[in-house]
């Protein structure tokens, strides 16, 4: 099992260039069994659920060609329509194949998906949403799915999931008539999903909205599509030149889809400079958290977009640690995301746990090395930073949680000026 080894206290400075969005990515391999021509994908993260999802495309019987940072895919014709199960059990997004294997072939069998512990996941939505379209579903060990999705259905998803959404879409763009779905996810990543549909001959309106109407076609054609920057990623990287003291510049960040997280760190002091698509994080002042209207103490509070994202909390809470002052923050989406605190705590940082779901953090903390664990991708890269920034030295375990989500991040920060090694044990 490998582990990092990491001696803070090194500043980081240099450029930075987003890889792709790992949250895009994942759908778009799925969708590819939606058409028998080639689909060519580009910028595509080499990170464990990209392999995973290949290695579940390769098993259905669709050819998978993979050179450098960029993955052709044909589906012309599949060997089965029932997933591997292990395969499932390695990443939550192989839900994503229930879709489009039913708009191609009427029929999948799937089995429960894996992914992060971090509280309960829902899936209900998915089968919600199916089923007003008309399709079968029988569930227990494993999840059966038989019939096409029906035309002209009105679908009310019960909450903006993204991955429900994406199936839905997936679903019916096939479907001969109108669907419309309301309450739709309209994050970045269904956004660029929903522009590649469309480059391959889909008919989706109201893309970046919470309806989604789908006019469905006969057939799909192939298409070469370049992967969306990863924004979460881009966080990160530019989180750690605040806390290392350091000066990072990201390129490649869509100045529209970057704003909702300009604004949070502002909140924290920190400002994000931009140059066009490139932004940058100078840390020489040390940062100050922002009181709200009458010196209130301020709350970072997630939610669906365009609310902030889930999957920067744990990050943006490591920052606070280093920050002059108080502030709270609620994470709605899920009860255990806030567990990892635990182990911040134990470093040196002054955070009151309210409950499952808010923290306190108060600082500037001084934060110590010591032995941690990843316990899911985004809480494990947040405890890599607060290596970055602890006295002395930090070795983090089951670091193969963060490379789910991370194309080699070590290499990436020791090119940064880090001081951090990949140990296997």
């Amino acid at each position: 099992m490998p582990r990092f080894i990491i001696r803070g206290g090194k500043r980081l400075c240099g450029r930075h260039r987003a890889p792709g969005n790992k949250n895009a990515v994942l759908p778009m391999l799925a969708a590819s069994v939606l058409t028998d021509e080639p689909v060519a994908l580009s910028r595509v993260p080499l990170i464990e659920d990209v392999y995973t999802m290949l290695a579940i495309l390769e098993d259905l019987g669709v050819d998978v060609r993979l050179r450098g940072h960029t993955v052709t895919l044909q589906a012309r014709r599949l060997r089965r329509r029932r997933l591997n199960a292990g395969l499932c059990r390695r990443a939550r997004a192989s839900i994503l194949f229930a879709g489009p294997m039913l708009a191609r072939h009427g029929a999948v069998t799937l089995y429960p998906p894996g992914g992060d512990i971090i509280g309960r996941r829902r899936i209900d939505t998915h089968f919600a949403a199916f089923r007003a379209l008309g399709v079968d579903f029988s569930g227990g060990t494993s999840f059966q799915f038989k019939g096409r999705p029906a035309a002209g259905a009105d679908v009310l998803l019960d909450e903006a999931s993204v991955t429900a959404t994406e199936n839905s879409v997936m679903a019916t763009v096939l479907s001969p008539g109108r669907t419309t779905l309301f309450n739709a996810a309209c994050e970045p990543h269904v956004q660029d999903l929903c522009r590649m549909l469309t480059r391959m001959g889909a008919r989706i309106e109201g893309i970046g909205t919470n309806r989604l109407v789908i006019d469905g076609v006969p057939a799909l054609h192939g298409v070469r599509h370049r992967v969306s920057p990863d924004i979460i990623d881009s966080a990160g990287f530019l989180a750690a030149a605040a806390l290392t003291g350091g000066r990072i510049e990201v390129a490649d960040v869509p100045a529209s889809d970057f704003t909702v997280i300009e604004r949070t760190f502002a909140r924290l002091g920190i400002v994000c400079a931009r140059d066009g698509h490139t932004v940058c994080v100078d840390g020489a002042e040390p940062p100050r958290v922002c009181n709200d209207y009458g010196a209130a103490i301020p709350a970072i509070e997630d939610g669906p977009w365009p609310m902030f994202p889930s999957d920067l909390m744990s990050v943006m809470i490591v920052l606070a640690t280093r920050a002059q002052g108080t502030v709270l923050f609620f994470e709605k989406m899920f009860e255990s995301r806030m567990v990892f605190v635990d182990r911040l705590i134990e470093m040196g940082a002054r955070i009151v746990r309210c409950d499952p779901h808010r923290v306190i953090v108060t600082g500037p903390s001084t934060l110590r090395g010591m032995r941690l664990a990843s316990p899911d991708i985004r809480a494990g890269i947040a405890l890599v930073l607060a290596a970055l920034c602890a006295d002395g030295q930090s070795v983090i375990e089951n670091v193969q949680v963060i490379d789910r989500g991370y194309e080699q991040v070590e290499r990436e920060l020791r090119r940064l000026g880090a001081d951090i090694i990949r140990k296997k044990v």
